[in-house]
């Protein structure tokens, strides 16, 4: 699939977005990254950060909600597909992310905001709160990947194909695997397999984050069927290592179909836990 592919779906799926959201490309060490804003000047900032693949623009069934009341800021990653490009030090370890934060923070004058992640972009919101706790007030993490429990290996198993020899069909069957019978948007879908193939992404992971040191509120949201990892020992280890957290399991939902797929108990509890 040709990044032009990705391009179209990528702009079709903007258009979803509310008409007076504002595009941002904000300046750092690493490249400008690519921020999509809504919501009152005045309102609570909250960062969302995307899984792998799925671009800022993931979270459209979710702004109209979260708009409302917060100031929303929805980032495209650095290091995947979307519109943030890699300009100037080059990203090489999960250092890299965590200073390109913070000077993403610096520059959209943001001293301290709420942090929301799904899936990997969960993970480096974690990991971001335990690096800069004093610029998180609030942590939500929305099926996170590699926190509290490792990836199933049947799981890793699926995704091979698509990761060894990236294609719209291998994107397109590990989603329909993962998701099952849950309905996903066209246009995402689109928007998720041609990410796949688009050249030059560079995924940086690293060590599982010690979530016992998280001393902030923090909300953990897990899909009842997902198929990265598993939900009941995730929540089990959730309230063990982070005592005072709020952790509830979304009834029906996958890892895949989290943020967009019914999404109105996903907001309101986001919602319930910012305010």
């Amino acid at each position: 699939m040709s990044k032009s592919a990705f391009d179209g779906a990528y702009d079709e799926l903007r258009a979803r977005w509310p008409a007076s959201t504002e595009e941002q490309d904000a300046p750092t060490p690493y490249g400008p990254t690519r921020v999509h804003v809504h919501g009152p000047a005045d309102g609570e900032p909250v960062v969302l950060l995307p899984g792998g693949s799925a671009t800022g623009l993931v979270w459209f069934a979710n702004i109209p909600a979260l708009g409302k009341r917060c100031r929303v800021y929805a980032v495209d990653l650095l290091g995947d597909a979307g519109r943030t490009r890699r300009q100037g030090i080059p990203l090489k370890r999960a250092a890299d992310l965590l200073a390109w934060l913070d000077a993403l923070l610096d520059n959209l004058q943001l001293a301290r905001a709420h942090l929301c992640g799904h899936s990997y972009g969960a993970w480096l919101a974690a990991t971001y709160a335990l690096h800069a706790p004093q610029r998180v007030n609030r942590l939500a993490l929305i099926d996170p990947t590699q926190v509290f429990t490792a990836f199933r290996p049947h799981y890793l198993l699926h995704a091979l194909p698509a990761l060894i020899r990236p294609s719209q069909a291998r994107a397109r069957a590990f989603l329909a695997w993962e998701t099952g019978s849950v309905p996903l948007e066209e246009t995402w879908q689109r928007l998720y397999a041609s990410a796949t193939t688009v050249p030059g992404r560079k995924i940086i992971t690293g060590r599982r984050p010690r979530t016992k040191g998280l001393r902030l509120p923090v909300l953990v949201l897990l899909a009842e069927h997902s198929r990265a990892h598993h939900a009941a020992k995730a929540a089990a280890k959730a309230r063990r290592n982070i005592p005072q957290a709020e952790v509830h399991v979304l009834a029906g939902a996958t890892h895949h179909s989290l943020p967009l797929a019914a999404p109105d108990e996903l907001n309101r509890r986001l919602l319930d836990f910012l305010h």
